[in-house]
């Protein structure tokens, strides 16, 4: 299993939604900023946020347990082999992230418990 690279590329307000259903002064994410960076593989990284972990996940889970050679959804989504943009599941403001699977091994750093 590798590590995963978690980049913060955009975050964002729908105007239109936020307007009719938000609270007054809603803005983008305040949690996360653009450009911040995390690494994971099976584990939320410390500081993420666990709404948008629980969004993005299993693309995390994926791209560490791949091969790094191929592409998502038969190749009709995103053309670098590696590579997932996706976003957390807040539909007044969703953040954007870019996921790429690294060469970086996974190591666990908990005893299991058998």
């Amino acid at each position: 299993m590798k590590k995963c690279k978690i980049t913060v590329l955009k975050t964002t307000l729908d105007q239109e939604l936020a307007a009719e259903y938000g609270v007054e002064g809603l803005k983008a994410c305040p949690m996360m900023q653009e450009g911040q960076v995390f690494y994971a593989d099976y584990a939320k990284p410390e500081g993420f946020c666990d709404e948008a972990w629980k969004a993005i996940y299993q693309y995390v889970f994926a791209l560490s347990h791949s091969d790094g050679t191929g592409l998502f959804y038969y190749g009709d989504w995103i053309r670098k082999p590696g590579v997932a943009i996706v976003s957390c599941n807040d539909g007044l403001r969703p953040v954007i992230f870019k996921i790429e699977r690294t060469e970086e091994e996974s190591k666990i750093d908990y005893v299991p418990v058998r």
